[in-house]
């Protein structure tokens, strides 16, 4: 019998969402259970056997091979996908998925965190108004960036869905749900678009947070 692709992480956490949206995209047998936040078990000895950070998700291949950080986990998959649908195989448009995915992991998700941080599951009264308005600054030059980009192509790394787009697209439901301006940038809103007509990403990414915020 064989076995699945085996995930633990909650589906609120946006690096496990990373995760199932690739493993949603590339249609790969799953079952994922919920740990971590509000079920707990990251101190468990089994999972730290598997993850001795303590952190989500951590992946267990058909093979039995480990996985653990969701950028790892999702070029992993990626490459072992027998078509490469997510990851050219050589060439320029490797180079380009990789770089915009890199980039993503810096520039876009250290704002998005801090922020999403800050308005989500922090009390109003104690909240850094200096932090949120640099972090939220550095957001809106990554979006520009990323807007140019979506200018000329369809998606980030050319005219078809790649990790890029995984590491970066990730974040925009919490962009748009989040209590901050926004800037006027069509390309991006278009390309925000594309991604929730696609079925893998409302059903992995546009996971509702409410819950998560303060009292």
């Amino acid at each position: 019998m064989r076995t699945m692709l085996t995930v633990w992480g909650r589906a609120s956490s946006v690096n496990v969402q990373k995760v199932m949206w690739v493993i949603g995209e590339l249609g790969l047998a799953h079952e994922r259970f919920d740990v971590g936040g509000q079920f707990g078990g990251l101190d468990a000895p089994d999972y730290l056997a598997m993850n001795p950070h303590g952190l989500i998700p951590t992946v267990r291949t058909e093979d039995g091979v480990i996985l653990w950080e969701s950028n790892a986990v999702v070029r992993y998959l990626a490459r072992h996908d027998p078509e490469r649908r997510l990851w050219p195989a050589s060439g320029q448009l490797q180079a380009d998925a990789d770089q915009w995915a890199e980039w993503a992991a810096v520039a876009v998700q250290r704002p998005m965190q801090v922020l999403f941080v800050s308005y989500v599951r922090t009390p109003p009264a104690e909240r850094n108004t200096a932090l949120m308005e640099a972090e939220h600054r550095a957001l809106t030059r990554a979006m520009r960036v990323a807007h140019e980009q979506l200018a000329r192509q369809p998606f980030l790394a050319g005219d078809h869905l790649t990790i890029a787009d995984i590491a970066f697209g990730t974040f925009l439901y919490r962009y748009h749900e989040l209590e901050i301006a926004r800037a006027d940038l069509p390309a991006l809103s278009s390309y925000y678009e594309r991604l929730r007509s696609r079925s893998a990403y409302p059903e992995h990414v546009m996971v509702d947070f409410n819950f998560m915020r303060a009292a």
